[in-house]
């Protein structure tokens, strides 16, 4: 695919340009019945263009290219195809109609039908529906607040849109609830039941957000999670719509916090998405603010996990903001390039997380057959040594022995949930080979991660990570026995593959 740069070098040789300027738009309904608009707005000069992509679910000043005659060529890529990589798209030019597609068909499947959209006008800026159009009152100036004394180690549960999407109901839920019991998920530290995107329905006359017909009682969905000595946590977000075209909960923040707790729920995801339609991004920090003030209004204990991917260093404020967890990056993927690109990027945001408040590099693919079990055991070693939150994302109730033996080893857990609190890092790195500390209460956790194509010796001296006394106590905790103490350590570790210790003073 052709880059801006190339472009700007070869316009010469590239056929006259279609008239590609104006606004263009798309309308779909989806299953549920609600229909969704978006608008594309081009500005052309020359043979390249820029433009806006947008609908109530997002807003992004993303779109750019080449038109080549009737073919346009994006450089914006705008969705992660099945291994995780965002996708290039191309677009066709008849008349009025613009046809997009993917510039290659997902591996196996059959090539998708284009998006048509059609110019509705030659207007080049872009003009949000009505619908999108603000209607709050200036945010008050963003001012830091206290922790509000939850999540003093990373939150451990499960969450339910890695595996079920929009498929997700009451029954599911208290089947999943069910499962973390018997499976033993629970006693380990897995306690929070996390619903996400697709509960919501309409607003009543008295405008209190109503769950849909997949959750006829909330409240007593709620019990019933309690009562198997869980949690249950929401999902919503700042913006008119949440990622999946629901309700939000825009200009009804208390109204929903205080239903929220009359229904008992423990945890709250609270997803930018449409938020952008309505806010501009410098108002993120006041617009997660009023969200956490309005849950601690109720007097309820609710955790609060701010998901806005990572953008304007939220490290630096999601604490201040009254989060106690906040993504680092975009939807982490069932796949071996996904987690690994995601969780070894994580080094040097150790110092923004704590008690309190944690970086979240997304939830765990773990069961889900994207990956192997050696893959997945780097996963959980490496989301343990980050102090990452270890939310599940499969179907525990039909979890494969080894799946359900990475889930719930505890030795690995105990590296996550150490009092200390401290987020781990990299020690030392030579080409594919890592090796990383985490300071723990007592001692220090080293993992040597291989993520290189073969096997590979690692070898780490313990006066490295501070270890001086002669015969320190090693765990391995994946073999669950100790090491003969030496002043050294050398293993031979499987390619995708990890070794992870505990070493004590």
């Amino acid at each position: 695919m052709r880059t801006i740069g190339i472009a700007l070098l070869t316009v010469s040789t590239l056929a006259v340009a279609a008239n590609l300027n104006g606004t263009w738009r798309f309308e779909q309904t989806s299953n549920n019945g609600r229909k969704r608009i978006t608008t594309y707005v081009f500005r052309v000069n020359g043979n390249t263009f820029t433009g806006d992509f947008a609908n109530l679910s997002e807003h992004r000043d993303i779109l750019n290219g080449v038109i080549d005659g009737n073919t346009i060529t994006f450089d914006t890529k705008f969705e992660f195809d099945d291994q995780g990589r965002l996708t290039p798209f191309t677009g066709e030019i008849t008349g009025e109609e613009l046809s997009i597609l993917p510039a290659r068909a997902p591996q196996g499947k059959r090539p998708p039908q284009p998006t048509v959209v059609k110019r509705i006008s030659n207007e080049t800026a872009y003009v949000p529906p009505p619908e999108a159009a603000p209607h709050h009152k200036p945010l008050p100036p963003f001012k830091p607040i206290p922790p509000n004394g939850l999540a003093l180690t990373p939150p451990m549960g499960w969450n339910s849109w890695n595996k079920f999407s929009s498929r997700i109901d009451d029954k599911t839920v208290r089947e999943i609830a069910d499962a973390m019991v018997t499976t033993g998920m629970r006693d380990a530290g897995y306690l929070y039941v996390n619903i996400d995107d697709t509960w919501e329905a309409e607003r009543d006359a008295n405008g209190v957000l109503q769950p849909n017909s997949k959750f006829p009682d909330m409240k007593a969905l709620a019990d019933y999670v309690h009562s198997k000595g869980l949690k249950l946590g929401i999902y919503s977000g700042p913006g008119y719509k949440t990622c999946a075209g629901y309700d939000a909960s825009y200009l009804h923040e208390e109204q929903d916090a205080k239903t929220w707790a009359a229904w008992g729920i423990d945890y709250l995801k609270y997803d930018w998405c449409s938020a952008s339609a309505v806010y501009h991004r410098d108002d993120m920090m006041p617009v997660y603010q009023k969200m956490a003030l309005a849950l601690r209004a109720t007097g309820r204990p609710i955790i609060f996990s701010l998901c806005q991917y990572g953008w304007l260093n939220v490290r630096e404020w999601g604490s201040a903001a009254g989060g106690n967890l906040w993504r680092t990056t975009g939807d982490i993927s069932d796949n071996w390039d996904s987690m690994s690109r995601i969780g070894f990027a994580q080094n040097g945001r150790e110092k923004y997380a704590g008690p309190g408040h944690w970086n979240d590099p997304d939830m765990l693919e773990i069961g889900n057959g994207g990956m192997t079990d050696s893959e997945y055991r780097v996963h959980m070693a490496l989301w343990s040594i980050l102090a990452a939150p270890l939310l599940a994302g499969n179907d525990v109730r039909v979890m494969t022995p080894a799946a359900r033996e990475i889930m719930n080893n505890r030795e690995v857990i105990a590296i996550d949930q150490d009092k200390l609190g401290k987020q781990g890092f990299r020690l030392r790195q030579d080409g594919d080979l890592e090796i990383w500390q985490k300071p723990l209460s007592d001692g220090v956790a080293v993992g040597l991660f291989n993520r290189s194509g073969a096997p590979a010796q690692m070898k780490i001296a313990w006066s490295e990570v501070g270890i001086t006394a002669k015969n320190p106590k090693v765990r391995d905790l994946w073999e669950h026995k100790d090491i003969a103490a030496a002043a050294d350590f050398t293993a031979e570790v499987p390619s995708h593959g990890v070794v992870m210790l505990k070493v004590t003073r």
